[in-house]
């Protein structure tokens, strides 16, 4: 009857603000920034994991000097020559101050570029990242670790096969 009681006075504490729930997210850790000028705005892009690696998933936030504010902006993606991803840049999702990508990885390693085009109160203007270096990917190749994986899957199968064999009826 105690437990109860209090169980249910927890909850209504929590229901009512009377209590603060642990983070449900850690914050960004930016380990490693880099400078852009956009035409008339500085950007500070901030890396949550560095070097970069390949199909490693990690935090970016883009940050102009004077906040979003007011402006509005479009991040282009390139692998050497070849644009992989154009979309508008928005709001980190943990770090609401700055633009920024959460969870996301570049998936192919060699030489990447960050295009910014920024638009706000002082005008429009481009900058690029150049020369991003992106490692290979970390661990074991993909097709091993697919294969290593599919190994609970065959045992669960040959399993089943033999429990079968064991139990089925046999009819004369």
């Amino acid at each position: 009857m105690r437990k109860t009681l209090l169980g249910l006075l927890g909850t209504a504490a929590l229901l009512f603000g009377l209590t603060t729930p642990a983070l449900a997210f850690e914050p960004v850790n930016v380990v490693h920034t880099e400078k852009v000028q956009a035409g008339p705005y500085d950007l500070t892009i901030g890396f949550s994991t560095w070097p970069v690696k390949a199909m490693q998933s990690l935090d970016f936030t883009f940050a102009p000097e004077n906040g979003i504010d007011g402006k509005k902006g479009t991040l282009t993606l390139f692998r050497g020559s070849v644009e992989s991803e154009d979309s508008p840049l928005a709001r980190h999702p943990r770090k609401r101050e700055v633009w920024g990508l959460d969870i996301f990885a570049l998936p192919e390693p060699g030489t990447w570029t960050m295009r910014f085009d920024v638009d706000g109160p002082a005008g429009a203007g481009t900058g690029e990242l150049k020369n991003l270096q992106v490692m290979e990917q970390p661990g074991p190749p993909m097709g091993l670790s697919w294969a290593i994986s599919t190994i609970p899957l065959f045992g669960l199968i040959a399993l089943i096969v033999v429990a079968w064999r064991r139990t089925r009826v046999t009819v004369h």
